[in-house]
């Protein structure tokens, strides 16, 4: 299934198919290496579930919500 990264639940897993942010923030958002092919796990929501934490390659990053919707994952 394929859905935003945002819409993940904790614990869920799910590897990048697509980064859809274009300009400075889609530039910052592969920097921190979420491109395609990569896998991801869903650690934690914040209580207003902004942010979102996931990890990836070892590490714990935390997206704002309108970083994760611009990221097209497939759930695993």
């Amino acid at each position: 299934m394929v859905m935003s990264l945002r819409k993940l639940a904790v614990n869920q897993k799910g590897c990048i198919k697509a980064v859809t942010a274009s300009g400075e923030m889609g530039r910052r958002i592969r920097d921190m290496g979420l491109i395609p092919g990569t896998p991801i796990m869903v650690v934690g929501h914040a209580p207003l579930a902004d942010p979102v934490a996931l990890r990836m390659r070892g590490f714990t990053l935390s997206l704002r919500n309108s970083e994760a919707d611009c990221i097209t994952v497939e759930a695993v």
